[in-house]
């Protein structure tokens, strides 16, 4: 077999093979033995048909077709290897000659990974929030603990913010009750914005027995987004109280002896939530400075078919379980459809350039994925589905994304390489130490994914 190959542009090649016949002939005798199970020769058993009976009922030219069909993917294979490019998707293939007993000629265009050239990118600077915890920080978790620990008692006043109520709820349109307009029982805390707007108003200052009529937006159901009028019944009315904050209440809400204790422990824990947060915001700052470092010539195909991925997963995915649809969400998003696509166009771009970008400095500083670091990021990604670890390696492995595990992993580790070398310092002008262990790769890893979005089109491709 030869063949060349011809750069198209910096994204797409032409191989152009040429293949002696005899290199054929395996496929030939698959294509005779193939036919031989499907048809039927008065006067010859099945599968027994001699190939000249074959080609003089069904055509020399039917047993070509299936032998070039079958052997296609073979040569292709051979060419990608020779010439030592990275396809992305499916090559076009265009047959430019075939002589029988002679030769078979094809050219094959296909998109390739670009040839990317990433600098010295040790000069990166950026600057994080700085990791500060304040008395009134913990206050408010503490108070939050408190909330949750709160009880209620019924009381023989008038409904204020804060107390829970029990109400019913008809709302009419056009003087019509809704059919899914009535609730009975309903339990709600004034002032917490959890039902529709203008109930803390309207149930504010009414007692038990008590009833008031206003006009609201309706947020979903049969009318959404139409105005009704809303009757509300107030059947109870209950006070919230919370308990002290002492150290008996440290004991009940928390395995601590004393307040003091539970404040000191409450304080770790934002500084710890603070320190994750800065090194996310570092790893995405870092992110965007290598790109802007980077030229990535972009495959147009690739980057239509990631376009059509993310734009089909919310449609089908994301908005179905929301019970919107496209439309719904650009009218609550503000958005026009040229402006969505524009979006989704820039992320899906940023999305490709992480990942090439990415896959390159996994190459050139020669990074693996331990079994450690693949399990780990496993059950991240499982406890981030809803599955159990076990169901989600099953589905991994039966769905063949093991690779795309590994992938993720290993440029979560390349972008760490390049926070590593980065100078990060925080608004306080502070040297950040971000250093290059498991959880921050891991951390890497997620930043990586929240990039890419799986750049499920490139990935594929990339596999392909």
């Amino acid at each position: 077999m030869k063949s060349a190959v011809e750069t198209l542009n910096p994204t797409r090649v032409r191989l152009t093979v040429e293949v002696p016949f005899e290199e054929l002939k395996d496929s030939l005798d698959a294509a005779y033995k193939k036919i031989n199970q499907q048809v039927t020769v008065k006067g010859f058993r099945k599968g027994k048909i001699p190939a000249r009976v074959i080609d003089q009922r069904f055509g020399r030219g039917a047993v070509l077709e299936e032998a070039v069909n079958d052997a296609l993917p073979k040569f292709y294979t051979e060419a990608v290897n020779e010439a030592e490019v990275n396809p992305l998707g499916q090559p076009e293939v265009d047959i430019k000659e075939l002589k029988d007993g002679e030769l078979l000629a094809f050219t094959a265009e296909v998109d390739i990974r670009p040839a990317i050239e990433i600098p010295d990118f040790s000069g990166i600077e950026v600057t994080v929030d700085a990791v500060e915890v304040t008395d009134e920080d913990v206050e408010k978790s503490v108070e939050q603990l408190r909330e949750r620990f709160a009880s209620t008692n019924p009381v023989e006043r008038a409904a204020a913010e804060g107390d829970v109520v029990t109400l019913d709820l008809e709302a009419k349109v056009d003087g019509e009750v809704l059919p899914d307009g009535v609730a009975e029982g309903v339990s709600y805390t004034i002032g917490s914005g959890e039902l529709l707007d203008g109930i803390d108003e309207a149930v504010t200052g009414l007692e038990a027995g008590g009833e008031a009529t206003f006009t609201s937006q309706l947020k979903g159901g049969s009318a959404e987004g139409k105005d009704a009028e809303v009757t509300v019944k107030l059947s109870a009315v209950a006070a919230r109280e919370l308990p002290e904050l002492d150290d008996e209440f440290a004991q009940m809400a928390s395995e601590f002896d004393t307040l003091d204790e539970l404040k000191a422990d409450s304080r770790k824990r934002l500084e710890n939530m603070k320190q994750f947060d800065q090194a996310t915001q570092a790893q995405e700052r870092v992110l965007d400075e290598l790109l802007k470092l980077v030229e990535v010539p972009m495959p147009e195909k690739l980057l239509e078919d990631e376009i059509n991925t993310r734009k089909h997963n919310l449609e089908h995915h994301q908005l179905g379980q929301m019970g919107l649809n496209l439309e719904k969400y650009l009218e609550l998003q503000g958005k026009t459809e040229d402006e969505f696509l524009a979006e989704t166009k820039e992320q899906a771009e940023k999305g490709i350039k992480t990942q090439f970008i990415l896959d390159e400095l996994v190459n050139r500083e020669k990074l693996n994925v331990s079994q450690e670091e693949l399990t780990e990021h496993l059950m991240r990604r499982a406890a981030s589905s809803g599955m159990s670890p076990d169901q989600f390696a099953q589905a991994v492995v039966e769905g063949g994304q093991v690779p795309m595990l590994v992938g993720e992993v290993a440029r979560g580790k390349a972008l760490a390489v390049v926070v590593e070398a980065a100078k990060v310092v925080d608004t306080n002008g502070e040297a950040v130490d971000l250093e290059d262990d498991e959880a921050e790769t891991e951390a890497a890893a997620e930043t990586v994914e929240a990039v890419t979005g799986g750049t499920e089109a490139a990935e594929e491709k990339n596999e392909g």
